[in-house]
């Protein structure tokens, strides 16, 4: 299991519901793709209204009948993870917008306690409670 920690890398893709690639949805192919790279985790969201380059609105609304809405597909690790995906990215999207910025993930306070207050930055990985090599303990 990868726990982050700290400053890490988002990268949003925005992408129509309908866009594919060979026969898959495209927000699919972009999931399955970021967990084969070990990425630490990515999530799809549904939009409910918005336009792009195209200016078409695309909204939820039920008078409307506007089946192509908004998706954003959410990919957060370290800066040196998601770069080495853009690549990957760049075959995949050829309309849309992909989005980088720097955030910081934090810790639940449960988690937090179950570290005994121990800032743990950057990525993690291996079981709960197992040392690496400096003899620092992942969550």
């Amino acid at each position: 299991m990868t726990r982050l920690t700290g400053s890490v890398l988002r990268l949003t893709v925005l992408i129509g519901e309908h866009d594919t690639w060979h026969h898959r949805p495209l927000y699919s192919e972009i999931v399955h793709r970021a967990r084969a790279a070990g990425l630490a985790g990515a999530s799809v969201f549904r939009g409910i209204e918005g336009y792009g380059a195209s200016s078409l609105i695309h909204t939820s609304r039920l008078l409307s009948l506007s089946e192509d809405l908004p998706v954003a597909i959410v990919i957060v690790d370290s800066g040196e993870q998601v770069r080495s995906f853009l690549p990957q990215l760049d075959e995949l999207v050829t309309e849309g917008l992909v989005i980088l910025d720097d955030c910081e993930v934090i810790l639940p306070r449960s988690q937090r306690r179950s570290t005994g207050g121990t800032t743990i930055v950057g990525r993690a990985e291996g079981k709960p409670g197992e040392a690496d090599e400096k003899g620092e303990s992942s969550l």
